[in-house]
């Protein structure tokens, strides 16, 4: 009943965004904007996502690696695609990650399977965040809105300081941790993370394959934006696409519907660019990962047993 009640909020949250988007646009142009798209640039953004989706495996079949598992590169690209399907069609980015960890665990064990997706989603996020943090200098120059402003700060600083406190978990002096199985398992998991960190080498791989993933997300929405004839450089996209995404990776709405929509159109209208194209960018760069899911989707449906699905049922909430 809470998952079910958990989604209708999202949802509505969504929609009532997604509403709100469309009010700061003139939806005619908008509408006769799409029927023009050139699909080449689509495709190229397809592309690209494909690209990023088989770093993201690299990174995480590392980070297994840290767990002590060994998974080949073809088996954590295919349950990174399937994640990628889930993560387009269930409320939220976690459903994703249960069906990872779901595949994999089978592959290792449940305790590999587990650490192993969260400390790879955390890393991300925080990646993201120290990028979008190093960048204000520059994003700052060019977002003048003292609420962009503050958005910015505080939402880079806030994940940065998530994952310090994350992190730390593992200091061996809080013995206290080990008293319940949840703080236990949350302090191994974040020991990985520490691991990782500790070692000079591992870290300047993750994070380079990081940077890597998280400057395909900008390239992707140039190639959106040169499929509407929109202006958009990859530096722009950088500055202003990137803190849109860390945004947007707050789980208050269906897998980011709605608030990356009014962000985008909000971090264009901040650098003179037009709302329409905001929305736009916004709209075809989530349908682009929307139809690169579906590849997942198909992976998934030829890889799955009966199991897989009742599984896919109870992590979206409905079993």
């Amino acid at each position: 009943m809470r998952r079910a009640l958990s989604f209708l909020i999202k949802f509505a949250l969504s929609a009532v965004l997604l509403y709100l988007a469309l009010n700061w646009v003139n939806v005619g142009t908008v509408a006769r904007r799409l029927s023009d798209i050139d699909l080449r640039w689509i495709a190229a953004a397809l592309l690209t996502i494909l690209v990023q989706n088989f770093l993201l495996s690299r990174r995480w079949q590392m980070i297994i690696g840290r767990c002590g598992a060994d998974l080949s590169l073809s088996q954590v690209f295919r349950f990174t695609m399937v994640g990628l399907f889930f993560n387009q069609t269930l409320p939220s980015s976690v459903g994703g990650d249960a069906m990872r960890i779901w595949l994999a665990g089978k592959e290792t064990n449940w305790r590999i399977a587990s650490y192993s997706v969260i400390v790879d989603r955390a890393i991300g996020v925080v990646v993201l965040a120290l990028l979008v943090t190093l960048c204000l200098p520059w994003t700052l120059d060019l977002v003048h809105n003292p609420v962009g402003r503050a958005a910015l700060l505080s939402i880079g600083f806030g994940f940065i300081a998530g994952g310090v406190v994350f992190v730390s978990l593992a200091w061996n002096r809080l013995s206290f941790l080990q008293r319940w199985a949840t703080t236990r398992h949350l302090a191994a998991t974040a020991a990985v993370a520490a691991g990782i960190i500790r070692s000079p080498p591992v870290a300047m791989r993750v994070f380079a394959l990081s940077f890597a993933i998280h400057s395909l997300t900008a390239l992707v929405a140039v190639c959106a934006a040169r499929s509407i004839g929109a202006e958009l450089s990859l530096l722009y996209a950088f500055f202003l696409v990137l803190p849109v995404i860390l945004i947007a990776v707050v789980p208050i709405s269906i897998s980011g519907w709605g608030i990356r929509e009014n962000a985008m159109i909000a971090a264009f209208g901040y650098v003179g660019l037009s709302p329409n194209d905001g929305l736009l960018v916004s709209l075809l760069q989530g349908a682009s990962y929307l139809v690169a899911g579906v590849i997942g989707g198909l992976i998934w449906a030829f890889m799955s047993k009966p199991l897989d699905r009742s599984v896919a049922s109870l992590a979206d909430g409905s079993g």
